[in-house]
């Protein structure tokens, strides 16, 4: 099939991956990858247990047949909810996954495609789960094929990434007794233990970096009780911090604070990491998290890709025409410097 960058991104777009459903998107590039001469490997990931999904699911690893890539690029082809079909104007293209990380996609397609006729060993890994859990990575990285150097694609506003913030997710949880709401001394309020448990742990003091920012905390959703008029039995909330170095203190901090009204389950922690610069870059750092902490195995990672993260995630994503274009220069240009750069212990 015979795509630009432009219509094949609005193409990727219109292939609903939210996370666990991403087989159709994903047999999707295979075949693309494959009529475009690359050698295509589909790498099964397991869903997860509280996905109803009964897709196939499956990371695309696309290379030069015969060859050990240098360099890699990445991104992920999965999204959040929910699912919106693509649009356009004259600058833009809209719609679910068309910085977050589509326009991506099909920017390191052609960014490879480029390379290749320079004589650039060049691969191309794109993932799934990248926005629930990482899943596609994890497994991706028991598998690596032997890169120097991993290009992760996420919307950085085409700038190169200093570090990326880490996450520490919790959910916490309340107990008490029911009772009738015009009798509270009857029971015993879980709502109350954990607004009072919340309240303590936005009081937490967080690390700050001078180089990188603050550490920061969302409590993300509060669910609990039965109705108005029912003292509740139970009450729980998600707390997301992003981490800006190891999250030891901040967790003994959190347990310390809600200790007799509530426990505290550590769900997910994706580590901070710092990256390399690339001379003549303008640079950044990503507060958000991306799959570069789970793919050490596949060579040394950069963070780069067009794009903004403050449209990402909302009903109003979009991608510029003219950065997603400018990105496949950029892409090829970074991959030559660090493939062709002599070791730094040189």
């Amino acid at each position: 099939m015979s795509l630009d960058p432009l219509q094949l991104t609005r193409r990727l777009v219109d292939i609903e991956s939210i996370t666990y459903n991403e087989g159709a998107v994903g047999a999707f590039l295979a075949e693309f990858l494959a009529e475009r001469g690359f050698a295509v490997e589909k790498m099964p990931v397991e869903q997860h247990q509280e996905s109803r999904s009964t897709s196939e699911r499956f990371n695309v690893y696309a290379c030069v047949p015969g060859q050990t890539p240098d360099v890699v690029f990445s991104t992920h082809m999965d999204t959040v909810p929910p699912f919106i079909l693509s649009s356009e104007d004259e600058q833009f293209i809209y719609g679910r996954g068309s910085c977050d990380a589509k326009g991506i996609i099909a920017a390191q397609i052609f960014a490879a495609e480029k390379l290749r006729e320079h004589g650039i060993r060049v691969g191309l890994l794109f993932l799934v789960g990248e926005e629930r859990d990482s899943a596609g990575a994890k497994t991706a990285n028991q598998h690596p094929r032997g890169s120097r150097f991993f290009i992760n694609g996420e919307p950085t506003d085409n700038r190169i990434a200093l570090a990326s913030k880490g996450a520490l997710r919790a959910v916490i949880r309340a107990t008490g007794k029911m009772a009738h709401s015009a009798y509270p001394e009857l029971g015993e309020s879980a709502t109350h233990k954990l607004i009072e448990a919340l309240h303590r742990i936005l009081a937490i003091p967080l690390p700050t970096l001078d180089d990188v920012g603050p550490s920061t905390l969302n409590i993300g959703t509060i669910s609990g009780g039965h109705a108005p008029n029912v003292i509740a039995d139970h009450a729980e909330a998600q707390v997301m911090v992003r981490l800006i170095g190891p999250s030891d203190e901040i967790r003994r901090a959190i347990e310390d604070v809600v200790a007799g009204l509530a426990t505290v389950d550590f769900t997910l922690e994706i580590p901070f990491k710092r990256l390399r610069a690339v001379e003549g870059l303008p640079t950044m750092v990503a507060a958000f998290t991306t799959d570069v902490p789970w793919l050490g195995n596949w060579g040394e990672p950069l963070l780069l890709g067009p794009g903004s993260i403050h449209v990402a995630h909302t009903p109003h994503e979009k991608l510029a025409k003219k950065e997603l274009l400018a990105a496949i220069d950029l892409y090829a240009d970074v991959a030559r410097q660090v493939v062709t750069a002599p070791p730094s212990n040189s």
